[in-house]
């Protein structure tokens, strides 16, 4: 797995605005080399302010959306357009504004879908559905995406793989129902740390004084069973993304005076 390196900017609306425009140079570079591009998106107020940057920025139109496969790193099991679904909210944000092919768009079942109110049924569908998109190059179950982005809890949280819980422990499952989950809703469906660390490039997302603690944890050499974003790495890169006050607690050893 990759070291983890980390860009600090000023705010969190200067943070989200050069994310987005990093994630459109990665999109552009996959389809010119490959034809097309993976992302795994992720919810909470950080992704979803990448997302509304995305959708503002000029440069947007650079991307062919109709060849961009997008995924999800967790989803609330909740019913089919509840405000509280990532899909909802990143439909909102940026995917209604944008020619996606619906077909391309992999939303993670809801709970009022065919599987019910079946987490593990609904999990098990999805790690189905990822395992026929990976080709014979990604050796594993699940596609070697472009980026996959990640938002960092309060506690270190990422997806919805909390600290001790089971799916954080996974080994073999790419992606597992969540019950009892510490932060609401309490029923959840999620990708494992393995199928986390298919992804060529993971970004990890935080922006505000809640998440300095967090950021400090997980970049001190935690455990990822105590700090399961210490355990979100990509293949080729690991890129923490912050602002200042996220990164408040760090040493300045950790960072580049010139990217704050």
């Amino acid at each position: 797995m990759s070291t983890p390196q980390l860009v600090v900017h000023h705010d969190k609306e200067l943070m989200a605005q050069a994310a987005a425009a990093r994630l459109i140079t990665k999109i552009v570079d996959a389809q010119a080399s490959r034809g097309q591009a993976s992302v795994v998106l992720t919810g909470g107020r950080n992704g979803n302010g990448l997302l509304a940057a995305l959708a503002a920025a000029p440069a947007r139109d650079a991307v062919d959306w109709a060849r961009l496969d997008l995924w999800w790193g967790d989803e609330r099991f909740v019913p089919e357009g509840d405000p509280e679904r990532n899909v909802t909210q990143a439909r909102e944000a940026l995917l209604d504004s944008v020619p996606v092919d619906p077909k391309r768009v992999h939303a993670m079942p809801a709970s009022d879908g065919p599987y019910g109110a079946d987490v593990e049924a609904a999990a098990a569908a999805y790690a189905e559905e990822l395992a026929r998109a990976a080709g014979p190059e990604n050796h594993g179950d699940v596609p070697a995406f472009d980026v996959l982005m990640l938002g960092v809890g309060p506690d270190t949280h990422v997806a919805s793989l909390f600290p001790e819980l089971p799916a954080v422990r996974e080994t073999e499952r790419t992606v597992v129902g969540v019950r009892g989950a510490p932060k609401p809703p309490p029923t959840r469906v999620t990708l494992t740390l393995p199928a986390i660390r298919a992804a060529r490039e993971v970004w990890l997302l935080a922006a505000g004084e809640d998440k300095a603690q967090a950021a400090a944890i997980a970049l001190s050499g935690a455990g990822e069973i105590q700090a399961p974003a210490a355990g979100a790495r990509g293949r080729s890169r690991t890129l923490w993304l912050l602002d200042t006050a996220a990164a408040s607690r760090l040493p300045r050893s950790l960072y580049p005076p010139a990217s704050a």
